[in-house]
């Protein structure tokens, strides 16, 4: 964690889908520079807070500030919100009848409205850096999952966002594409970018994380950083969840 500063502040967060309550009560908070990882059984609420932080998804009570900021219940001025806010889908939405370069191009020319030839260095200077630099030419359906999750990535990063949002970005992945993308996660962290991941790579987890989150119907069940959590965790549920893993937990 490079900065003390809190850059992500939730509140109270109520989420419902009718009478099913998402997230009760939620409260968050998230340093500059700092990777906090989501993790909990499927269902317990993770995407949709990160959907509910990126305005994709209404709440019904609770508030969200970005910065200081308040983001939350501002849904005629959240395209500028998200702005600020990059996440990568498990999906990579890319648009397949651009080549990967005009997809790149698209949310930066057009709805930042910055120089081309600017944001093309930036955006060849990226795809350099995650190795796809010669597939800028190239179609969607002409790379692999791993390739367009990697674009997905660069696509969001050349937004120029203060925070990153990751939702199981590797779940549609085959085994050997996960590593390429898992990898340049690992680098933007290193560099200090403020991310939350929401994962079932315990290992990658481990080895990311400034603090682990661990979710379970809703709640925030338990919180510490990656050592702690994982060669001790606190509470029985999350023993139980961990379990389920190869690696070991010392109890």
């Amino acid at each position: 964690m490079s900065q003390e500063k809190s850059l992500l502040e939730i509140a109270d967060l109520n989420k419902r889908y009718d009478q099913h309550q998402v997230l009760k009560q939620l409260s968050l908070k998230v340093k500059q520079g700092e990777v906090v990882v989501i993790i909990g059984p499927s269902g317990c609420g993770k995407s949709t807070l990160l959907r509910c932080i990126n305005g994709l998804e209404a709440i019904q009570s609770g508030s969200i500030h970005l910065n200081g900021e308040k983001i939350s219940h501002r849904q005629k001025d959240m395209h500028l919100v998200r702005q600020k806010i990059g996440m990568v889908f498990q999906s990579y939405d890319l648009f397949p009848h651009l080549s990967i370069i005009d997809n790149l191009l698209l949310g930066p020319v057009k709805a930042q409205r910055r120089n081309k030839q600017e944001v093309i260095q930036e955006a060849e200077a990226l795809l350099t850096r995650v190795g796809l630099l010669d597939k800028k030419d190239a179609y969607p359906r002409q790379l692999s999952g791993g390739q367009k999750q990697r674009v997905a990535i660069v696509r969001s990063l050349l937004m120029q966002p203060e925070l990153m949002l990751f939702d199981e970005v590797t779940a549609a992945l085959d085994p050997e594409m996960v590593r390429e993308v898992l990898d340049v996660m690992l680098e933007l962290a290193k560099e200090g970018s403020t991310m939350i991941i929401v994962t079932h790579e315990m290992q990658f987890a481990r080895a990311v994380a400034d603090r682990i989150i661990f979710m379970d119907k809703g709640e925030i069940i338990e919180e510490n950083q990656p050592n702690e959590f994982f060669n001790q965790p606190c509470t029985e549920r999350a023993k139980q969840f961990l379990n389920m893993f190869e690696f070991s937990v010392v109890i």
